[in-house]
């Protein structure tokens, strides 16, 4: 990877405050992806059943809602000083962070509307989380539009990525100090711990996104002729799901946020039935909050890698060491290793960095290559159906859950007590363990056959380098 002139190099003011956006963009995914089952599975005690209805449901309308958004955003037109996709941003970050606050007030009692509220909730945080999601990611290869770029503004992204990470963490351990309740009588304390925390989500991503917009975001001015070259939307659609490069990679990284999914949904039930944790919320979050450091401090690691071996065969490694740090959560329980299971936590920042790092570098040699056919990039289309087969990830966990909690008791409600300890035990190392490893596997074979490295993707970016209107 050469290095840039100054003249070419990216601005810090630039770099730090395009970096920001990671803050509202991840720290909403990840408490979702965190605390909301814990929360309405074993706080609001939604029966098992409907939370699968729930999550088909929400995934049936990510195959709408996430390609439809990706598609509005192409093919809307600039709206004079708000630009293409700040346009969306405005509108969005705000309705994005009421969201938070609604999902963790349930003002409600009975199956039927606390189920109803439920689905009603998550489906309003995924139309924004979408809206906002899909127009930060298109700008990147758009305001950066070579690996040179790219990799320098990454790094203070992922970095961002990183306090993001920590402040999931970070806020329940402060607000949340029992995620799961030990019995029902400690509901009521419980239930308002996460509806401040809501609360305190929505004025940290108002208060973040405001500086992103304002200083982070510079459009370059699309030119009629270059909005004529956008596909229709069941054009790109078609174009899209048929590119078997961006399939390989997709499938890759559904996987790899199948991990990122279900090990933080599963990790407070394990540390509580496997490891005897009372405050589990306060020492969950504290490994996590390891994890995330250790995830930050590896990035200019996963940068060299990345530069020493290519940003493809660097995330084959990262996937490959990451079973690996997931292998003694299958061989630990009891008290005695609670130290332990802190330092298994705090292992995974290492792969987590990578994985987060190698992604976006990957996706956005995709969309150029797509651009060399098209002359134009099609970025919030690949985000899109991006999006929705990252959510598929999601029901995959949630099925994994029903099948394997259906397994060992739990086929209806949480039980704190449970029965038959041995099979809990085994049934939580399979979700922890297992399965993630599989998905990990999987991911390593569809990479390992993803074409865009190497000599050809040296060969594509010299093509690319003969059109300057796509890399501006």
């Amino acid at each position: 990877m050469k290095k840039m002139s100054k003249e070419d190099a990216v601005p810090l003011k630039e770099k730090i405050s395009f970096g920001l956006s990671a803050i509202p963009d991840q720290l909403t995914y990840q408490v979702f992806q965190f605390l909301i089952f814990t929360f309405y599975f074993t706080v609001v005690k939604i029966e098992l059943t409907y939370m699968l209805i729930a999550y088909v449901v929400w995934g049936i309308w990510n195959a709408i809602n996430d390609p439809l958004l990706g598609a509005l955003s192409e093919r809307t037109k600039a709206k004079d000083k708000w630009g293409k996709r700040k346009y969306f941003l405005v509108i969005s970050f705000i309705p994005l962070s009421i969201t938070m606050i609604l999902m963790f007030w349930v003002p409600f009692e009975g199956q039927i509307i606390k189920f109803t509220w439920f689905l009603a909730t998550i489906i309003l945080f995924e139309f924004f989380y979408t809206l906002f999601d899909v127009n930060v990611n298109a700008l990147f290869p758009e305001m950066f539009p070579n690996e040179e770029k790219r990799a320098s503004v990454n790094i203070f992204i992922k970095g961002t990525t990183i306090i993001a990470l920590l402040l999931s963490s970070l806020l329940p351990m402060i607000l949340v100090p029992n995620l799961v309740p030990a019995n029902d009588s400690e509901i009521p304390e419980i239930m308002p711990d996460y509806f401040l925390m809501g609360i305190v989500l929505a004025i940290i991503i108002i208060v973040v996104t405001i500086p992103f917009l304002k200083y982070g975001v510079k459009e370059r001015e699309e030119k009629d002729e270059d909005f004529e070259k956008r596909p229709s939307f069941i054009e790109s659609l078609k174009v899209t799901l048929t590119n078997k490069t961006f399939l390989k990679f997709v499938i890759a990284n559904t996987m790899v946020w199948y991990c990122f999914s279900i090990l933080p949904t599963i990790i407070p039930i394990y540390a509580t039935q496997i490891l005897g944790f009372e405050e589990e919320g306060i020492y969950v979050s504290l490994g996590l909050m390891i994890a995330f450091l250790i995830a930050a401090l590896s990035l200019p690691i996963h940068k060299k890698m990345g530069a020493k071996f290519g940003m493809r065969n660097a995330f084959l490694i990262t996937l490959g060491i990451w079973i690996l740090t997931l292998l003694p959560y299958a061989l630990i329980s009891g008290e005695a290793f609670q130290i332990p299971f802190l330092l298994i936590t705090a292992a995974q920042g290492f792969p987590l960095s990578g994985a987060l790092f190698y992604v976006d570098i990957l996706h956005g040699d995709v969309i150029d290559e797509d651009a060399l056919s098209y002359g134009v990039k099609r970025s919030a289309s690949y985000y899109g159906i991006n999006a929705f087969i990252h959510r598929i990830s999601v029901i995959l966990v949630i099925v994994t859950i029903f099948f394997m909690f259906g397994n060992i008791g739990w086929e209806k409600n949480y039980e704190p007590v449970v029965s038959d300890p041995l099979l809990v035990e085994l049934g939580l190392k399979a979700i922890i363990f297992l399965f993630p490893a599989l998905a990990l596997v999987v991911a390593i074979i569809f990479m390992k056959s993803y074409p865009l490295h190497g000599e050809k993707l040296h060969a594509m970016r010299k093509e690319l380098a003969k059109y300057p209107e796509l890399l501006e």
